[in-house]
């Protein structure tokens, strides 16, 4: 029997250097093949924040990623699914083609955060975990038996499982 291609999901945020690298990590760590994640930004940063690549690291998620990029060097590609992470990349999302599954998953920037060393990981630590927590109630969806409509509806209800 083939196997079935994994489903292409792309994670957008503005700097595309913190949530949108730690949750393109964690899903492709995750899937088992399932499916294949990227991210990117419509701003993107001069480098992915430290804090992230460390938090992930800390959980044992191995980090091979890459610079912050554009979306608009992705966004003519056939995605499946689209997630925002952030308001702002929510609100400047790109018309991709194929009309992929679109949702959005709001939750605080931790790279925002201000304070000393330990407040800083936190704040990434609680990211990670709020990340950690929708991928796996991906994960758990039976993708071959929704329809379009039914799997937006599922993958956004997702994002309402946590602030925004």
């Amino acid at each position: 029997m083939k196997k079935p291609r994994p489903v292409r999901l792309l994670f957008l945020c503005t700097g595309n250097s913190a949530r949108s690298q730690m949750a393109e990590a964690l899903l492709n760590a995750k899937s088992g093949g399932r499916f294949h994640a990227e991210s990117a930004g419509s701003h993107p940063a001069a480098q992915v924040n430290p804090y992230a690549i460390d938090t992930l690291r800390d959980h044992g998620v191995p980090w091979a990623g890459h610079p912050p990029r554009s979306v608009d060097s992705l966004e003519r590609e056939p995605w499946d699914c689209v997630i925002t992470v952030c308001d702002r990349a929510k609100e400047s999302c790109p018309i991709f083609p194929g009309q992929p599954v679109l949702a959005h998953w709001g939750m605080p920037d931790p790279a925002e955060v201000r304070g000393d060393d330990a407040v800083k990981r936190r704040a990434f630590r609680d990211a990670f975990v709020l990340l950690s927590r929708r991928i796996d109630l991906l994960l758990a969806l039976p993708l071959e038996k929704l329809d379009g409509l039914a799997l937006e509806a599922r993958v956004r209800a997702i994002g309402g499982s946590g602030p925004s």
